[in-house]
């Protein structure tokens, strides 16, 4: 069997050709020009399983068992949250901010890190730009930071150049740092869950396979469905940084006007959610002065 034949196979089951593209690529490890390569029996036989997989509604990157996030190549299942291009303009949102901070060596802290996909990016990325940076990275799931860690191995592997310094801890957002940090926290970054419960049911199948914690939130103070926790973030947030300060916390669209109104009466000044590259508002951005 050729790969076009097999593409062609998979794409009719599918019913989307990119996906299958995806699969075929990811076995054989060859570009999707190669229409005419023959495919031996092992490896279609896997290509298939995969394509099976993906029809009973498991997430291309638990199949896979990696993604791709700013370059780094992580190791994903369903112990954590899927990567997704959103979090991926976080990343820019906070690298802008850290260009302001004016610190040779600014203190930054991931919070609620699950695979460690902002923090390891982060991680590769600030050596050319902020060397002295340092890194903290905190998640109150044990499975996720195992994750993260296994991430942090396996970036090290592939990248040659030094990294940030990077700390992971155990715990609930900000409590699990050393407490001399406090006060003292550049900027605090953050994509916590912020879906809300009643929207759990109308999610896509395969997101329902992630892990229902790393999605889902309580609700605001105010009643703002699905944003309890993007309000503890911005609450801890506030002791722990600096002054000046900055957090940096991923939402969803309709919940940025609420957002903003918390972190106001925070405190916050200068506040703003930026869009993301949808054009829909996406990242909350708030100084501590």
């Amino acid at each position: 069997m050729t790969r076009g034949e097999l593409t062609s196979e998979l794409a009719a089951s599918l019913g989307l050709r990119h996906e299958a593209r995806f699969i075929i690529e990811e076995v054989l490890g060859t570009p999707d020009s190669h229409w005419s390569q023959t495919v031996g029996t092992a490896d279609v036989a896997t290509i298939r399983t995969f394509a099976e997989r993906r029809r009973a509604g498991e997430p291309l990157q638990y199949i896979f068992g990696h993604w791709p996030f700013r370059g780094v190549d992580l190791l994903v299942d369903g112990r954590v949250l899927i990567p997704r291009p959103e979090t991926e303009y976080v990343v820019e949102v906070v690298l802008a901010e850290l260009d302001q901070v004016g610190s040779a060596s600014p203190l930054i802290v991931d919070a609620g890190t699950g695979s460690g996909a902002i923090a390891l990016s982060l991680a590769v990325e600030l050596p050319s730009r902020i060397p002295g940076a340092r890194l903290w990275a905190t998640d109150s799931s044990a499975d996720a930071l195992d994750v993260a860690v296994e991430n942090l191995t396996r970036v090290k592997r592939a990248h040659r150049a030094p990294l940030v310094p990077l700390e992971f801890r155990h715990g609930l957002w900000l409590s699990p740092l050393p407490q001399e940090l406090c006060g003292f926290v550049n900027l605090i970054v953050s994509n916590p869950p912020y879906v809300a419960k009643e929207e759990w049911l109308d999610l896509p199948h395969d997101v329902r396979c992630e892990p229902f914690g790393a999605l889902v939130a309580d609700d605001a103070s105010d009643g703002t469905a699905g944003l309890g926790d993007v309000e503890q973030v911005l609450t801890e947030a506030w002791t722990w940084l600096a002054r000046p300060g900055v957090v940096v916390i991923e939402l969803a669209p309709a919940q940025a006007e609420a957002a903003v109104r918390l972190a106001r009466a925070l405190g916050y000044v200068e506040v703003r959610v930026d869009q993301d590259l949808a054009q829909r508002p996406r990242v909350l951005v708030g100084r501590a002065r």
